[in-house]
């Protein structure tokens, strides 16, 4: 079979675009079950590998509504599994305020409930605002990812304590569990003291499928020792192109095969029947769109307050903040190659909070992801629509169709599994100690 291209949904309820939930007819909540069920769905019936959710760790009522009100996502896609078969449900929890153990048990919980098609986006929590809310300092950056490498391994070694086969359940014999294909981690590293092991048996997958986005040096270098999917933020196929080939040289460098991560930058495709009618809906979710709003989520995602600058000037020299890398360095680095003033970049963060938005018919939408496939910049899409159910409807009965005619996307789901859909290999048992 030829190389066929992933695809994942960004759920954000009131739709990626900021002022989405004003879309005539837009789903305006993200605390709304119902609408969230249907919105897998459709993803289901597109074909879609997996639905992707996002998380944060505290509301800030000036911040994008779906950043500050949400439902906890294990618990959302734990009740979207039962109203959908196939489709792969990704979840993010920090490594910075969450512990292993309990991480290790709901993922392999949410993969047993699923059937096989749970996935952890495992991030290091860039806001620090959200130490508050643990009543403990934030991290710096370095400290963030050194905890995060070991807790990823932790986690993965708990999913291990335990051999496919070591429920028993032997009627006869009244044996229900094999006492020796079961075994403590026993774990004693700089950050995690665990013992082991869960008390719920392995999982379909083995291992979850693990997820992560980071774009830092250190971010890079833990997808690529550990992720199965990477997320990334991008605005040119240029430099999509150069992170696609880094990240794949990475993988080759400390022997994994280039092929066992899927690369997925976010894309917002704004999709109408024709050119015109596409850009007409992208102006119309624009001129929702408030300066002092757009201001605030640029600050945030800088991480440096803008408020004061002139808008129509251009971008102030800030430094890369600890929060952020990835994003903060692809926008500052467009700023500077575009010569853009602060009004274009807070015009294009409002858009899609940073990621690349696709703006076009469905043929020009799919000619211009063909291309970016074809061309080794992506393996897939993250697809971020920007307001819900047409924004994505329109994707998924539109767009998709031409994608599969092409020969490039999968008509049919095969496989059980999430790795299945990924064509990921299950991670074999580790070897028992002694």
């Amino acid at each position: 079979m030829s190389r066929q291209m992933h695809l994942g949904l960004f759920i954000l309820g009131t739709g990626s675009h900021v002022a989405g939930w004003r879309y005539p007819a837009a789903v305006d909540s993200f605390q709304d079950i119902a609408a969230m069920r249907e919105i897998a769905r459709t993803a289901e019936r597109g074909r879609f590998d997996l639905i992707f959710m996002g998380d944060n760790l505290y509301a800030d009522p000036g911040a994008h509504p779906s950043y500050t009100l949400r439902f906890e996502p294990l618990t959302m896609l734990a009740a979207i599994a039962g109203v959908t078969s196939h489709i792969g449900l990704g979840a993010t929890v920090s490594t910075t305020y969450s512990d292993p153990w309990s991480v290790a048990r709901a993922f392999a919980s949410l993969d047993h409930i699923s059937g096989g098609r749970a996935a952890w986006n495992a991030v290091t929590t860039a806001a620090g605002v959200s130490a508050g809310n643990f009543g403990t300092q934030h991290p710096d950056h370095a400290r963030r990812y050194e905890r995060a490498s070991e807790f990823i391994d932790v986690v993965r070694g708990l999913w291990d304590c335990w051999d496919d086969d070591a429920i028993v359940a032997d009627r006869e014999t009244g044996v229900y569990i094999d006492a020796s294909k079961v075994r403590a981690l026993d774990h004693d590293g700089a950050f995690f003291k665990v013992k082991g092991p869960l008390n719920i048996g392995r999982s379909p997958q083995g291992h979850p499928v693990i997820l992560q986005a980071g774009g830092s040096n250190a971010g890079q270098a833990l997808a690529a020792r550990t992720a199965d999917v990477v997320f990334s933020v991008v605005q040119d196929i240029s430099e999509a192109k150069a992170g696609y080939a880094s990240l794949k040289q990475r993988l080759a460098d400390i022997g994994r095969a280039p092929d066992s991560v899927t690369v997925l930058p976010g894309v917002m495709p704004v999709v109408g029947r024709t050119d015109k009618e596409a850009r007409e809906k992208l102006n119309t979710l624009q001129s929702f769109v408030s300066s002092s709003n757009a201001l605030q989520l640029l600050s945030d995602r800088l991480g440096h307050d803008l408020t004061g600058y002139e808008l129509d000037g251009p971008i102030p020299d800030i430094p890369t903040p600890d929060t952020y890398h990835s994003f903060s360095s692809v926008m500052l680095a467009k700023a500077k190659r575009e010569q853009m003033s602060l009004r274009d970049l807070y015009n294009l963060v409002a858009a899609a909070r940073g990621h690349w938005v696709l703006c076009g018919s469905p043929e020009t939408i799919a000619d211009t992801l063909q291309t970016w496939f074809e061309e080794r910049a992506a393996d897939g899409f993250n697809v971020m629509p920007p307001y819900f159910h047409e924004g994505f409807n329109d994707f998924v009965d539109l767009v998709v169709p031409i994608l599969q005619e092409r020969g490039l996307f999968r008509r049919e789901y095969e496989g059980t599994t999430l790795r299945d859909r990924l064509s990921l290999s299950r991670p074999a048992t580790a070897a028992r100690a002694g």
